[in-house]
């Protein structure tokens, strides 16, 4: 019978999330300052920015689903410091090279935040479960957009490899407070990791939850990745020409949005995990309507970033929380599944958002970003009957 985790232990580990998940975005704010450094063309550029987000998805088709197999406290605490290890390689890399296989291998090892998630899901009571993963994922948003500030800030203040300098010690601090926090897991019976890894792709194709919970998260985050990849185009253009530290506070009001959300989680407890996922859809593609506004009036913009987040934040959970319920016995096998179809969404709006942006300007792109989450709404209104109720299932 799962205890469940103490406040510490939760801050800890939504701290896990927040700094792990800075390793692969902490770059973005400063790129164009690092390319120069590192004596990097305008086109290299972005195999700088994709390097961390590459690692990433390596890691989560092939680290995520170690946590099956072995004690997920371990695991967390070795990747912390291999993802300071990357970081760290980063920090001090003499050319873009070298740099660019830093990034990656701190992108590979910041996986542990779904081993996290899954750890979380597996200590936790039932009725706990939704609160404990809305307070612990509520750390990725915070390192997704925080570090937007801290890495823009850093970067005007001393240089960009600081910022990865800071993040490679929070890493090894945080791998310690694991340790002594953090109690091990009950063995659970071994599998190979051969079998195991095919036996998520056929889970992926034959469990509609996964699948379809699995779509939602491709068009949450690309219409996520359309914003936060894009943003910083209308607000450094006429009329604003806003510098990245200014450009970098905008972070502050989607902080707002997703830890408001954080207590999406008690209603996912209570049966409300689709109810949840169908308005908070609603209201992120209601957002773009002010998102679209930003070349005219900044308030509109912030209100807009702050129901976006909440919305995000609010889908994440709720699904989350529905996989690792149906799947208790591979809880991190499931949830790397789920999140390659968020790593391929939050790439789709990166690449699509400057394109439209390039064309037509940000009325087009906050087009995109608007049928993205309308997209995400019809996938869930269409697969609804099978999230009401969540039946606990386990695939053999």
């Amino acid at each position: 019978m799962s205890s469940g985790l103490t406040g510490r232990q939760r801050t800890v580990l939504a701290l896990v999330c927040a700094v792990a998940v800075s390793a692969v975005y902490g770059i973005q704010p400063v790129l164009e300052a690092a390319g120069d450094d590192l004596g990097l063309g305008e086109g290299a550029l972005g195999r700088l920015a994709a390097a961390g987000q590459i690692g990433y998805l390596a890691g989560l088709v092939l680290l995520v689903p170690l946590g099956d197999l072995f004690d997920r406290r371990g695991l967390i605490t070795a990747h912390l410091l291999l993802t300071a290890v990357g970081a760290g390689v980063a920090a001090t890399a003499p050319n873009g090279g070298v740099a660019i296989a830093g990034l990656a291998l701190a992108g590979l090892f910041a996986v542990v935040v779904q081993t996290t998630v899954a750890y979380v899901a597996a200590v936790s009571p039932a009725g706990e479960r939704g609160r404990d993963i809305g307070t612990v994922t509520s750390g990725v948003v915070v390192g997704i957009l925080g570090v937007r500030v801290l890495s823009g800030t850093l970067g005007e203040l001393a240089d960009w490899r600081t910022a990865y300098l800071v993040i490679a010690g929070l890493c090894v601090t945080l791998a310690f407070a694991v340790r002594l926090t953090l109690g091990a897991e009950t063995r659970r019976p071994r599998v190979r990791y051969g079998p195991l890894l095919a036996s998520l792709g056929r889970l992926v194709v034959g469990d509609r939850l996964l699948l379809s919970r699995g779509l939602v998260a491709f068009f949450l985050f690309a219409s996520f990745g359309t914003l936060w990849s894009g943003l910083a185009l209308p607000l450094g253009a006429a009329p604003w020409r806003l510098g990245t530290t200014e450009i970098g506070l905008f972070g502050l009001a989607g902080l707002a949005g997703a830890l408001g959300a954080a207590r999406t989680g008690r209603w996912a407890d209570r049966g409300l995990a689709s109810s949840v996922t169908g308005w908070s859809l609603a209201l992120l593609t209601a957002s773009w309507l002010l998102i679209a506004q930003a070349g005219t009036s900044l308030w509109l913009l912030v209100v807009g970033v702050v129901v976006l987040d909440f919305a995000v934040q609010a889908v994440h959970v709720s699904s989350q929380h529905l996989l690792t319920t149906a799947h208790p016995d591979r809880g991190s096998g499931v949830i790397g599944a789920y999140m390659v179809f968020y790593s391929l969404g939050s790439a789709l709006g990166a690449v699509t958002t400057t394109w439209a942006h390039s064309v037509a300007g940000w009325p087009a792109a906050s087009l995109f970003g608007a049928c993205y989450a309308a997209l995400g709404l019809l996938t869930a209104l269409s697969t609804r009957r099978l999230t009401t109720p969540a039946r606990a299932r386990s695939t053999p």
